[in-house]
């Protein structure tokens, strides 16, 4: 939107689809999935399972509470999710045996041994979106500002 407020703007201004923060957003959200998917598909995981690898690397074990607080998502989402990696061999999932009803889930030595071969990951996306290291910086501290 221009330096107007919104009020000022004509009904069919306001409701531009180019004027829209939401739309600006999903798109850049889904640019930055699309150009994670070649360089993750070499790892063998999608972005969500990417998301929740970058959680265990940081701490693993963690609860599966834990894990869903750190990346904004519900158990029901989380879930098949986790399911996949523990396919995949990079993680395991047992009950807490102090209270069975929390699921630990903790990294596999192959899923440890993946942190070294995504440790490229960053940097690619980087050289990927060809913009100044500022630029981006200065652009996650906003959007992590936008997102509380």
């Amino acid at each position: 939107m221009t330096e107007k407020s919104a009020s000022s703007e004509s009904p069919v201004e306001v409701l531009r689809l180019d004027n829209q923060l939401c739309f600006a957003l999903y798109g850049a959200a889904n640019r930055m999935t699309r150009l994670y998917r070649p360089i993750l598909d070499a790892l063998g995981l999608t972005y969500p399972q990417y998301l929740a690898m970058l959680v265990l690397w940081e701490r693993s074990p963690r609860t599966v509470g834990a894990l869903g607080d750190a990346l904004d998502l519900d158990s029901s989402t989380l879930t098949p999710l986790l399911k996949r990696l523990e396919a995949g061999g990079l993680v395991e999932r047992h009950r807490d045996p102090d209270d069975e009803r929390r699921v630990i889930v903790a990294l596999t030595d192959k899923g440890q041994a993946l942190r070294e071969q995504a440790a490229s990951v960053p940097e690619k996306l980087f050289c990927a979106l060809n913009l100044p290291l500022e630029t981006l910086t200065t652009l996650r501290e906003r959007l992590k500002t936008l997102a509380r």
